[in-house]
This record gives structure tokens, C-alpha cells and sequence, in this order.
């Protein structure tokens, strides 16, 4: 028996000498993952179409920011923060995410409606979710858009 536990021992050993360190381990799973994102990516690009608001009414603007207010409180703050300056401080993967603030003036969404739509659809690749693959429905991403350019920062700090 105890022949057989060393020859066990030593094939295990032997096993684990061949296979890839822990260094190899961990950045073949940093490539998988980062394949995987800007598969996710490509997806949300490709299943993005702006036509899906342009039947989108609001009675009023101030009805589209309200309900924006709400959307952005259950899938936004905790990255943006709720004054949207980006210190929400969620973490992933290890790492605090340090998304951009809507309240500077050279914001690139400040007079895009359109492009920020896209971008709450799609997402990115570093973090951002792709938030038109995770459940959002057009009416939702453009309440949010509403929000974030009209009451967010019309608010300010």
C-alpha cells in the first residue's frame, strides 16, 4: 500500500511539474477573459439598433428624467456614484472601477443623446456593462440618458 501511495505521490508531482505555474494560470485566464469581453462586446454592438428609439414618446421631459432617476439608482450609481462623478468605488475582479464623471464640461456625451444611448447599450470592454444584453429596454436606456444629461447635471455637485 504504501508503494502505491508514493508512486501516486510521485505522478501528482510529476503531473504538476508539467503543467503551466500559477503566473501561466492566471494570465491564460486574464486572455480568456479578455476575449470573452470583446466577444460580449461585438455581440452588443451588433445587437444594437438605433431604431428601436425612435418610437420612444415621453408626455413630458420631466416623466422621462424621473423614471431615468430610478433606473440609474438600481443600475448605475454603484459605479458612477450617486452624484454621477464616478466615486461609486464597486469593485471587480479585484479592482475598483474608476468610471469617468458626467459633471465635467468636456464630457463627450454633454450634447450627444444619441451616442449616450449607444454607449449604456453596448458598454465597453473594461467595464462599463452592456447594459441592452443585461436586461435594460430601450425605454429604460433613454430614460437614463434623459437623466444623466438633464437632471444629473442640471443638478451638479
Amino acid at each position: 500500500m504504501t508503494g502505491h501511495r508514493t508512486a501516486l505521490l510521485s505522478f501528482v508531482l510529476f503531473l504538476s511539474a508539467c503543467g503551466p505555474s500559477s503566473q501561466e494560470r492566471e494570465a491564460m485566464a486574464a486572455e480568456q477573459s479578455a476575449l470573452a469581453a470583446a466577444d460580449t462586446l461585438a455581440l452588443a454592438e451588433a445587437g444594437f439598433d438605433a431604431a428601436a428609439f425612435d418610437s420612444l414618446t415621453w408626455a413630458v421631459t420631466d416623466s422621462a428624467v424621473a423614471r431615468g432617476r430610478v433606473v440609474f439608482s438600481y443600475s448605475c450609481q454603484k459605479c458612477h456614484g450617486s452624484a454621477g462623478d464616478g466615486s461609486g468605488g464597486f469593485v471587480t475582479r479585484g479592482d475598483t472601477l474608476r468610471p469617468p464623471t458626467f459633471l465635467s464640461d468636456d464630457w463627450r456625451f454633454r450634447d450627444d443623446h444619441a451616442g449616450l444611448r449607444r454607449q449604456i447599450f453596448v458598454g465597453t470592454a473594461t467595464g462599463m456593462p452592456h447594459w441592452g444584453l443585461e436586461g435594460l429596454k430601450p425605454r429604460d436606456i433613454d430614460a437614463v440618458a434623459h437623466f444623466i444629461r438633464s437632471g444629473l447635471r442640471a443638478e451638479g455637485p
